[in-house]
C-alpha cells in the first residue's frame, strides 16, 4: 500500500510539474551539481531559442554541433556523406583531450580486442555509440542530443574528466536528418503563442506521410542489417570502425504512455544473443532506474518491444557483441498535449531523454571492464565456433547483379567472401565462375554471417515487433548452401565491382537482351526512352548456339530513328550503364520462334503513376517510388488520393495502387479506374486494396476466412492469443509458371516470396490463372500459426483479369519490401512492360 501511495505522489506531482513547463532553462534540463565553462556555446547563444521552445531544424541542429566542436578540445565532428535530400550525415568523437591525442591507437587496440582478444581490458575506454530519432517524429532524441552535447562539452570537474577517460562517445545527433527536418517544420508552422494542448489541434495531427520516414518513405529502423540507404550505410560503417559496447537508440510511442528502457520482453530475444547480453541490459537499467526516479518520471521495462529482428538499431549490436538498448518517450508530437498523465510537454520529454543519455554514460564508465570483457569473450566464443570451419556458397547463373547487391551487404558487414575458382556442383544446383561466391564461416563476424543467413521455423514465443525472417539468400532468390568447401575458393574479393558488359557484336540485323539480369528493366527503359522499337519473346527459342529463354527483348536494327552506327553505339552505352549483355545477330533465322515470327510482341513505352496520400501505406508506396527512381531510372508520377478525382488518367499506362491503411479511394474513383482501364490502362495493385477491388467490382476475388473462436484463452490471454494469429513477416514458398509474362526472366520454378499479411486468395479453378502460388506447405522460415499456415497453402499470390482494351493484376504481398527482396522485384516490372500480353 505504501508502494502504491508513493507512486500516486509521484504521478500527480510529475503532472502538475510538467502542465508548467511551456518554458524552461538550462537548470530544467542539466544536472544542478556540475559547473559548465563559459566558453563553450549553450544551444540558445547559436540556435536562437531555448531548447525546447522551438522544434530543432537539422539545419540548426548542424550547426549547433559545428560550433560545438570548433569551442572545445574534448570534440571531433565529420560529415560521413549525405542523405537523398543533401544533408550531411554528422557524428561527434567525444572523449578527454588526451585521448583524442591518441585516437587511432585506441581504435586500433579495440579492434584488436575484437580480432585477437589481446589487450589489456583494465586500460581501455569503453566505446559507447548513442544515436538519437531514427524516426524524425519522434524528436525529443535530437532535441535531447543538443543538450547532451553541450553537457560533454561544458561540463567541469572530476566525474565528467574521469568519465571522458575512461569512454570514447561516438554521438549521432540525428539518424535521420531528412524525417526530422520534415517533422520540425511541420511542429513549428502549427505552434501558437498560448500553447495549445488539445488533441484535435492540427499541430499532433501531420500530414501524409508524417515525418517518420526518409526521403523515399523508408523505416530507417528496419535498415541496420539490410543497409540500404545512405543514411544506415553511413551508421553501419561507423558502427564496424570501432564495434562500440554500448548502442543507444532513442524513440518516442504513443502519448498516453511514460518512458520505456530495456530489457524488452524475455521470450522474444533472438535465440543467437548470448544470455550475457540481456544480463548486462539489465543492469544498466538499473542506472536509468535511478537517474528516473530522482526527477520523478514514470517508466516501466520488459512488458513490451524484443530482441528478436538483427535490423533494428537496438537489436544489432546484440549480434555483434555490444549491447543494444532501445529508449522509447511518450511523444507530445508538437510542443504541449493532453494525455492521461497530465499535459505533456516536449520540454519534459527532452529531460526524460537527456536523462536516460546521461544514466547509459554513467553506467558505461562504471561498468567498462565488465562491457569490454563480454566484448572480448563473445568474439572468443564466435572464433571457436567458426573454427568448425565449412563455407556457404550463393550464386545464381543467369543474374550477375542480383549477386553483386547480395555481396555488397556482406562488404557492408565486413564479412569476407572469395571468387570462385572455377564453375562447381554443391548440393545438386550449379554455381557458376564470376555469378557465385564463396563466404567462409571461420572469420571474425561468424555470428553476424549466421544471423544473415539464419533460417527458423520453430520459436520460444509467438509474438514479434517485427519480422520473424529475413533469410538474405532468399531475399535475393539465390541459389545457396551451407554445405560448400573452401576448396572451391577462389580469391577474395578486395574490391567488389559489379560486372562489366559491353555491346556483344554489331548486328546488322537484330540485337537480343536477355531478361533474366536484374537491370534489365532499366535497360528497356532506357531504349524505350530513346524512341527505339522493341520487342518481347513470348516462347524460346535458339540462335548461334545460344538458347534465348521466354522474355527476351529483340531490338531491330532496321526502321529504328538512329543508324546502324548510331544504334550500335547506344546499345554498347545501354549495356555498359545497366551492367547488361546485348548481343548483336546477323539474322533472323532461329531454332524457335524466329525473330520476325508474330510471337515477339511490341512494346510500348511505359507511362506510370502510383497512388499515395491519406489512406496510402507510405512504406510500401515509398519502396516503389524508390525502385523505379533509384534502381531502374524510370520516372514515376505520384498522384496524391485527394487529387485523384481531377486528375487526366488519359497519359499513363500503367497505375500502381499500393496497399492500403485505410479508405484512400471512393466508389466514384473506382468508377473512373473502371473506364480508364476498359480504354486500355492497366492498373496494378497491392494487398488491401484487393478488398477494395473486389468490393467495388472491379475484380472479384475470392478470399479464405477462417473461423476463429478463442478456447480455454483467459481475459489476460487474450492479447496474445490474437497477436499469434499475426503474420509479422515471414519466408514461403512459391511455385511459378516460367512461361507466364509475370514471371519472364525468372529460371527457377520455384520462389521464396516475403509475406507480412493474413489475406489468402483462393487460387482460381484453371491453373494457368495462376501464376505465382503458394505451395502445399510453403513455410521456408519465420512464424505463422498452424492455422493460418493451413490456410494460406494453394492460395495464389496474384490474379490477372482483363477488362475491355486493359486488365488488373493483384498481388496480395509486398514485391518490394524494404528495398532488399531483390528477389521479387521483376514480378512488379513485368506488369508494367507485359501487362498487355497478361
Amino acid at each position: 500500500m505504501l508502494k502504491f501511495a508513493l507512486s500516486l505522489a509521484v504521478f500527480f506531482s510529475v503532472s502538475a510539474g510538467i502542465a508548467q513547463d511551456y518554458h524552461v532553462d538550462l537548470n530544467y534540463y542539466l544536472p544542478g551539481n556540475v559547473s559548465y565553462n563559459p566558453d563553450i556555446p549553450t544551444p540558445e547563444s547559436v540556435i536562437g531559442h531555448q531548447v525546447g521552445d522551438w522544434h530543432i531544424t537539422h539545419d540548426k541542429l548542424a550547426m549547433y554541433m559545428q560550433a560545438l566542436a570548433a569551442a572545445s578540445d574534448r570534440m571531433t565532428i565529420e560529415s560521413r556523406g549525405t542523405t537523398f535530400e543533401g544533408r550531411p550525415i554528422l557524428l561527434l568523437t567525444v572523449t578527454a583531450p588526451e585521448n583524442h591525442a591518441r585516437i587511432d591507437q585506441i581504435r586500433a587496440e579495440h579492434m584488436a580486442l575484437t580480432d585477437n582478444g589481446s589487450g589489456d581490458t583494465s586500460q581501455m575506454p569503453v566505446i559507447l555509440y548513442q544515436g538519437f530519432s531514427i524516426h524524425g517524429n519522434e524528436p525529443s532524441g535530437s532535441n535531447a542530443s543538443l543538450l547532451y552535447a553541450y553537457y560533454l562539452a561544458a561540463a567541469q570537474g572530476p566525474a565528467i574528466e574521469e568519465k571522458l577517460k575512461n569512454t570514447v562517445i561516438l554521438l549521432d545527433p540525428s539518424f535521420n536528418p531528412d524525417g526530422l527536418q520534415r517533422f520540425a517544420y511541420w511542429a513549428n508552422v502549427h505552434k501558437s503563442i498560448n500553447i495549445n494542448p488539445d488533441p484535435n489541434d492540427r499541430e499532433y495531427s501531420e500530414v501524409w506521410p508524417g515525418g517518420r520516414t526518409n526521403h523515399y518513405w523508408f523505416d530507417m529502423n528496419r535498415d541496420w542489417l539490410p543497409v540500404q540507404l545512405p543514411e544506415s550505410r553511413a551508421r553501419i560503417t561507423s558502427f564496424h570502425k570501432w564495434y562500440p559496447n554500448v548502442l543507444t537508440d532513442h524513440h518516442e510511442m504513443g502519448t498516453n504512455a511514460t518512458f520505456f528502457f530495456q530489457p524488452g520482453i524475455p521470450s522474444r530475444t533472438h535465440p543467437l544473443t548470448p544470455q550475457r547480453n540481456q544480463d548486462l541490459t539489465g543492469e544498466i537499467a538499473t542506472y536509468h532506474v535511478k537517474a528516473l526516479d530522482q526527477i520523478g518520471s514514470l517508466y516501466y521495462t520488459q512488458e513490451s518491444f524484443d530482441d528478436f529482428y538483427y535490423g533494428k538499431g537496438s537489436t544489432f549490436p546484440d549480434i555483434n557483441g555490444g549491447i543494444g538498448i532501445l529508449f522509447e518517450q511518450a511523444s507530445s508530437r508538437g510542443h504541449a498535449q493532453e494525455s492521461v498523465n497530465g499535459i505533456l510537454t516536449f520540454p519534459f520529454t527532452i529531460r526524460n531523454q537527456l536523462t536516460a543519455a546521461l544514466s547509459t554514460l554513467e553506467a558505461s564508465a562504471t561498468m567498462r571492464t565488465k562491457l569490454l570483457d563480454y566484448q572480448k569473450q563473445f568474439f572468443n566464443d564466435a572464433r571457436s565456433e567458426a573454427a568448425k570451419g565449412g563455407a556457404y556458397i550463393v550464386g545464381d547463373a543467369r543474374d550477375a547483379a542480383r549477386v553483386y547487391h547480395f555481396a555488397e551487404i556482406l562488404e557492408r558487414h565486413k564479412i569476407d567472401f572469395h571468387e570462385l575458382k572455377s564453375d562447381v556442383n554443391v548440393a545438386g544446383k550449379s554455381y557458376k565462375k564470376g555469378y557465385s561466391y564463396i563466404i567462409p564461416k571461420n572469420q571474425k563476424n561468424h555470428r553476424l554471417l549466421k544471423a544473415m543467413f539464419d533460417v527458423r521455423t520453430t520459436f520460444k514465443d509467438s509474438l514479434f515487433y517485427d519480422i520473424s525472417a529475413w533469410t538474405f539468400p532468399m531475399a535475393f532468390n539465390l541459389n545457396y548452401s551451407d554445405k560448400a568447401s573452401l576448396s572451391a575458393a577462389g580469391p577474395k574479393v578486395e574490391d567488389l565491382k559489379p560486372k562489366e558488359t559491353i555491346l556483344t557484336n554489331t548486328g546488322g540485323y537484330a540485337y537480343l537482351m536477355e531478361w533474366h539480369e536484374y537491370y534489365a528493366p532499366k535497360a528497356l527503359n532506357m531504349i524505350l526512352e530513346k524512341g527505339l522499337r522493341a520487342k518481347v519473346g513470348m516462347k524460346p527459342f535458339s540462335l548461334n548456339g545460344k538458347q534465348y529463354d521466354y522474355g527476351t527483348i529483340m531490338i531491330p536494327a532496321q526502321n529504328q530513328k538512329l543508324d546502324a552506327r548510331d544504334l550500335a553505339k547506344f546499345l554498347n552505352d545501354v549495356a555498359r550503364e545497366s551492367h547488361i549483355e546485348i548481343t548483336g545477330v546477323t539474322t533472323g533465322y532461329t531454332e524457335g520462334i524466329d525473330l520476325g515470327s508474330n510471337q515477339f510482341r511490341a512494346i510500348e513505352k511505359q507511362e506510370v503513376a502510383i497512388i499515395i496520400g491519406d489512406g496510402m501505406n507510405p512504406y510500401d508506396a515509398g519502396e516503389i517510388w524508390h525502385l523505379f527512381d533509384t534502381r531502374y531510372a524510370m520516372k514515376l508520377t505520384k498522384i496524391d488520393s485527394r487529387d485523384f478525382g481531377r486528375a487526366d488518367l488519359s497519359r499513363y499506362t500503367d497505375i500502381i495502387v499500393p496497399n492500403s491503411w485505410g479508405s484512400a479511394l471512393d466508389k466514384s474513383d473506382a468508377e473512373k479506374l473502371d473506364s480508364w482501364i476498359r480504354s486500355g490502362g492497366t492498373l496494378i495493385a497491392y494487398k488491401n486494396m484487393g478488398r477494395w477491388l473486389d468490393r467495388n467490382e472491379l475484380m472479384k476475388i475470392k478470399f479464405k476466412s477462417a473461423q476463429d473462436t478463442a478456447t480455454n484463452i483467459s481475459f489476460e490471454q487474450r492479447g496474445d492469443y490474437f497477436g499469434a494469429q499475426v503474420i509479422g513477416g515471414a519466408i514461403f514458398e512459391t511455385k511459378l509458371d516460367l512461361t507466364h509474362p509475370i514471371a519472364f526472366g525468372y529460371t527457377k520454378t520455384s520462389m521464396p516470396t516475403f509475406r507480412n499479411s493474413t489475406l489468402f486468395m483462393e487460387a482460381d479453378p484453371q491453373s494457368y490463372n495462376n501464376p505465382v502460388q503458394y505451395t502445399d506447405n510453403p513455410l521456408l522460415s519465420g512464424y505463422i500459426s498452424e492455422e493460418n499456415l493451413e490456410q494460406l497453402g494453394g492460395t495464389s499470390m496474384v490474379k490477372i483479369q482483363g477488362k475491355g482494351r486493359g486488365q488488373i493484376i493483384y498481388f496480395t504481398d509486398n514485391t518490394n519490401f524494404r528495398a532488399f527482396w531483390y528477389g521479387t522485384n521483376k514480378l512488379l516490372m513485368n506488369a508494367v512492360f507485359f501487362g498487355d500480353e497478361m
